[in-house]
Formats: C-alpha cells, sequence, structure tokens
C-alpha cells in the first residue's frame, strides 16, 4: 500500500507538471498568433515606397505646347522662333528638328536653372516644368530633320579636317568622334549638328570660347583653341552634313 501511494503520488505530480508545461506553452503560442494578427494590418498599412522616374513623354501634348503654346500658363509657342516642326527659318534660332529628346531636355533644364544663359530662353525655361520639356523633347526628336548645305567653298577642306581628323597640332580631337560621321550624334550624349544653321554653331563654338556659354566642360576646353576662321570653316562644314 505505501508503494501505491507514493506512485499515486508520483503520478499525480508528474501529470501536474505536464498540465503546466501545455498551459504555458499554448499561452505563448496564443501571445505570438496574437501580436502577429497586430502587426500584419500595421504592415500592410504602411504606403509603399515612391520612386521617382522621368516623366511619360505625351508626343500630342508636346506638338500643342510646340505649336500653340499655354496662355493660361504664361508659356510662348516654340514655332515662332524654331518654325513649323522644329525647322527654324533662319540661323539666328537653332533647328531642333530630330535633334536627340535628351539633348533638348538638358538644354531646356539648363536654361531653367541658369546652367546656360540666354536672355530668351531663359524666360521662356522659366514657364514650363518637367512634364512640358518631356513632352516637347519627345515631339521634336520624331520630327524630319532640316537638311542644309556648306556655304563657302573655300573652307570646306578646312572644315573637313578639322571635323573628321581635328588637329593634332593644337590638342583638338575630330568632332566626328563624338557627333558621328553623318552628324547624327549619339542619344543622350552628343547633339545632332548635321544641317544645323552654320551661323548659329558658329556662334555657339564662339560662346563657349570665351566663357559665355558654360554648360559643357568639353566643348569649352575643344573651343578656346578653334581660331574664329577655324570655327567658321567647321561651322558650315557640318551644315552640308546628312
Amino acid at each position: 500500500m505505501l508503494q501505491s501511494s507514493k506512485i499515486s503520488k508520483f503520478t499525480n505530480l508528474r501529470l501536474g507538471f505536464l498540465t503546466l508545461s501545455a498551459i504555458v506553452l499554448l499561452s505563448g503560442f496564443m501571445t505570438s498568433v496574437g501580436a502577429e494578427e497586430h502587426a500584419a494590418p500595421a504592415a500592410a498599412a504602411a504606403p509603399a515606397p515612391v520612386v521617382p522616374g522621368k516623366p511619360k513623354a505625351d508626343i500630342a501634348a508636346g506638338e500643342a505646347l510646340f505649336t500653340n503654346g499655354d496662355p493660361t500658363r504664361g508659356v510662348v509657342a516654340c514655332i515662332g522662333c524654331h518654325g513649323a516642326n522644329g525647322k527654324s527659318a533662319v540661323g539666328t534660332w537653332p533647328k531642333l528638328a530630330a535633334q536627340h529628346t535628351a539633348y533638348i531636355a538638358k538644354e531646356l533644364k539648363n536654361y531653367k536653372d541658369g546652367t546656360r544663359a540666354n536672355p530668351v530662353m531663359t524666360g521662356m525655361a522659366a514657364t514650363v516644368n518637367d512634364q512640358d520639356i518631356a513632352n516637347v523633347a519627345a515631339y521634336l526628336s520624331k520630327q524630319e530633320p532640316s537638311l542644309g548645305v556648306a556655304q563657302d567653298k573655300a573652307t570646306i577642306e578646312l572644315g573637313q579636317n578639322i571635323y573628321r581628323a581635328g588637329m593634332a597640332s593644337k590638342g583638338i580631337p575630330a568632332c566626328a568622334a563624338c557627333h558621328g560621321p553623318s552628324g547624327a550624334g549619339i542619344p543622350a550624349q552628343y547633339p545632332r549638328m548635321a544641317g544645323q544653321w552654320a551661323e548659329y554653331t558658329a556662334a555657339q563654338l564662339t560662346y563657349f570660347r570665351d566663357g559665355t556659354r558654360k554648360n559643357s566642360v568639353q566643348m569649352s576646353a575643344i573651343a578656346a583653341k578653334l581660331s574664329d576662321v577655324e570655327i567658321k570653316a567647321v561651322a558650315d562644314y557640318m551644315a552640308g552634313l546628312h
């Protein structure tokens, strides 16, 4: 009987221990589940991070802004200076038809932030936003290029040599290395130069040389080594590229 009593007490203690352990484990499990249930809604409610990106270009909107402007916002139509479809009629204003999207966008933003100075374009760029810039740039890049011709027969050879071979004696690299053999440029890197007004190109090279235009360290360094005659010769030659 004594032995049976001891066994009974041992059994009861063991059962009590197991029951207590089960309660502790169950309590921990329920606490964990409850925490997860409370945490899940919080995680789901957290907003997804916003990743900034380029505006999606709207070519139709770009054409409308280029052609008509937007009087409600003070945006003046580009067509007045740059011509229908970006084909300007005089060398005072550059031809923009078929120019690379990235280059047009960069230059407009440079006018806007003051990196490139121009009394007319600074005011124009101040009225447009990034979406406008993307739209107009996309529209112009889709237009047919405007062709031109070299005018000065006396300097064609000099202009050709500078464009295609550079001038080793003065440390001037070939223009074709960046702007391409036909002057088509390289999208997102170097602008199209083929068919551009010689007057406009010569003016820009001069601005780079004298520091009036400062938004390309590379072009400032190259133009600094060119004489007036060399600038006019290579600008005239590029006008005839196609």
